[in-house]
């Protein structure tokens, strides 16, 4: 008897879930970089047409966003895209500079060689990644940010602060529609960063690291009526 062989149900199974899978990811990714934008409603009818799938598979995928705080459930009245709004981003921003500067003081206390060369790494195909596409940059963007914190030796603390990363790229994503964002020299603050670190300067890695993500509050300003 070959074990490995699926029967009918379990390989129906797998093609559902498979299909789920695709849809929450392309529902993600448009969430993420605002091409579908906060608080607009999302009909499952409209979508299964959009990705070319069921509607089951829809739905499951807009409840695992509802999971990730990305999408809400309105009673009676379906989903929508999660509204961005200042008192959201101020408690994602505080969370990653707390949560993320006990990572980051860890990993460099527990950072071996190891760690050390992924950091150098992350950092090397990231810096070469600015001119491509933002979905490709943004694989490697987020890479040297775990990077950072991968030595911390907490699952938990990692997946809280993977998941912080997910909320914040939205609103990152809606502060560079400021038409003056392109004047930010993301790349000198990822330097400044990366140079702390490999000097094992948790101090200034720390502080580079805050004002890495405060900056991104300071574009933010119009797009939600910050005062």
């Amino acid at each position: 008897m070959d074990v490995t062989k699926l029967n009918p149900e379990q390989d129906a199974d797998l093609s559902t879930q498979s299909t789920t899978q695709r849809a929450y990811l392309a529902l993600r990714d448009a969430i993420l970089s605002g091409d579908i934008p906060p608080g607009e409603k999302l009909k499952v009818e409209t979508l299964k047409h959009t990705y070319s799938t069921g509607a089951s598979p829809v739905r499951e995928a807009l409840s695992l966003l509802t999971s990730d705080q990305l999408v809400e459930r309105r009673d009676q009245r379906g989903f929508r895209v999660a509204k961005a709004s200042k008192e959201q981003f101020e408690e994602i921003l505080n969370l990653r500079c707390k949560l993320e500067d006990l990572a980051l003081r860890t990993s460099f206390e527990k950072g071996s060689k190891e760690w050390e060369d992924r950091l150098v790494l992350s950092h090397h195909h990231m810096s070469r990644a600015y001119q491509e596409p933002p979905q490709v940059f943004e694989q490697h963007h987020k890479a040297f940010h775990m990077a950072l914190i991968a030595a911390c030796d907490s699952p938990i603390l990692l997946r809280f602060c993977d998941q912080l990363y997910s909320l914040n790229v939205r609103y990152r994503n809606l502060a560079g529609k400021s038409a003056d964002y392109a004047k930010r020299d993301v790349a000198e603050e990822h330097d400044n960063i990366f140079e702390a670190a490999i000097e094992r300067d948790v101090d200034r890695a720390s502080e580079h690291l805050a004002s890495h993500y405060r900056t991104t509050g300071l574009y933010l300003v119009n797009l939600l009526s910050i005062p």
